[in-house]
Parts: structure tokens; sequence; C-alpha cells
């Protein structure tokens, strides 16, 4: 079995800077960051271009492995493709590896025809805008009941259709996973690992939401040794990033403790 490889969320500590992020990883051993297009004053919503953020990686010694996300992408119209352009645009040019896909998460688009249909349709039209930039999709099934992709196993089969596999690749979210109560786990087609622990032992599985998502600990209900385990024996070797929600993780002072502690129970627990 590889190793874990640990990478950075900026959801993690989204009040640092970029450059604060980049150096938190780097006193962390890390080399794989993701950043966000969700966090105010912040990498791509202040305007920040590109190039800057290339260069801030690059002196750092960091990948970034993705641009988390674009949102709502199985409802493809004129305004998501001007969205998914921009991104994959500025994914290149800072030197992402990759653009994360996020399912609409509203209760719309559920019924099983149009969920099928509105997936091929997305995926079909972002197919060769990322093949000519070089960058991958990263497909996340998201767990809630409400969400419009719930499964990886619809993804993958819609990968495969329309012989896509080496332009989309799945995140296997181990919140989401543990919530879509789905058991196949798809390592091969895998291109990242979202980890994120529920240690609060009141709420149902039902109620889960991300404010509940802490840094993995011993509390941990998700079994996120169980679902690393279980994608590093299948052969697994892409990194598993750290994306906790939850504002307690958010307002830590030293969240670089806190995610040295974490990496060490998760490392001894594999």
């Amino acid at each position: 079995m590889s190793s874990v490889r640990f990478a950075l969320n900026h959801m993690c500590a989204p009040s640092m800077t970029l450059e604060s992020f980049f150096a938190a990883a780097k006193e962390l051993g890390i080399d794989s960051v993701e950043i966000r297009n969700d966090l105010t004053g912040n990498a791509i919503l202040d305007g920040t271009p590109a190039k800057a953020v290339r260069e801030l990686a690059e002196r750092q010694g960091l990948t970034i492995i993705s641009i988390n996300a674009l949102q709502r992408f199985n409802e493809w119209n004129d305004e998501r493709a001007r969205e998914a352009a921009e991104l994959i645009d500025y994914a290149r040019d800072c030197g992402a590896k990759a653009l994360v896909l996020v399912p609409v998460n509203d209760g719309s688009g559920r019924e099983p025809d149009a969920r099928r249909a509105n997936l091929r349709k997305a995926l079909s039209a972002l197919k060769p805008m990322l093949e000519a930039a070089g960058i991958i999709g990263l497909v996340e099934p998201l767990g809630f009941e409400i969400c419009s992709l719930r499964l990886k196993s619809e993804a993958a089969d819609a990968i495969e259709e329309l012989g896509a596999k080496s332009t989309f690749r799945l995140v296997h979210d181990t919140f989401h996973h543990h919530l879509a109560g789905e058991a196949a786990t798809f390592p091969q087609l895998t291109g990242l690992v979202h980890i994120s622990g529920v240690s609060d032992p009141d709420v149902s599985v039902a109620d889960m939401r991300d404010p509940h998502r802490v840094l993995v600990d011993a509390e941990d209900r998700l079994d996120n040794a169980g679902q690393l385990r279980a994608l590093l024996s299948a052969g697994y070797a892409g990194p598993a990033s750290f994306e906790p929600f939850a504002p307690t993780v958010h307002a830590l002072k030293e969240p670089v403790g806190a995610l040295k502690e974490s990496m060490a129970y998760i490392t001894g627990q594999l």
C-alpha cells in the first residue's frame, strides 16, 4: 500500500492570504495545494492575475492541483459555458492541473432521466474545452439527498460512455462518500481525495452539513482512515486534500499545528 500524500485546500484556512497559505503548506512538508474561486479577498475573486499565482506557487515549490470549483456544472447554459471558459483559462495560466466540477445542489434536476441527460450534456461540452487547455475535470458528486449528482457510479458511467477517461476523474470526498452511502470507490478513476471529519456525536448522517466538517481526529464518524486505506490498497496514489468547512477550524489561531496533529493521526491509523 502506498503511503498517503497530503494536500491542502485553501478552505483549511480561508482567512489566510494566498502567500501565507502556500507558506503554511511548505511548513507542513506538503507540496500540493488547491486554490478556490469562492473566497472573498483571495486569489481569483480579488482579481490576482493567474501569472502572479503561478509565480507564488513556483517560489514555494508547490503544485496547484486544482481550482475549486465550477459550481452547478451540470446545469449547462451560456452563463456556465462562460464561467467554465474563464476558470479553465485561469487554471491553465496559473499552472493548476485540474478544475473541480460541483453539481447543482438545490433539489432541482434530480429526476433520473434529466439527471443523466444534464450530466452528459455538461461533460460533452466541457471535454473539448478542458482538452484544449490540458486541464483535467474533477467531477465531485455530493452526498446530500437534494443533490443532482450523488453517486460516483453515475459519474463513472457517463465518463466511460463518453470515452472521456483521459479528460475526467472523480473526486472521492470522504464526507460525501459517507453521506451518499455508496459502497463502490472507483480508485482507478479517482483523481483527488478530499478529507474532512465529523466529530459531533449528536448530528444524524442525514443532517450532516458543511459546517460539521472538521479536521480528522480520533472522534471521526466518517471512517476517513478506512476509506483512505481502501483507496490506497486498491492503487490510488494521488493526493488527499484537507477540506474542512467548520467555522471552528476556520477560527483556529494555529491552523498549522492543528493540521500537523490531524496528519499524524491519519498516518498513524494507516
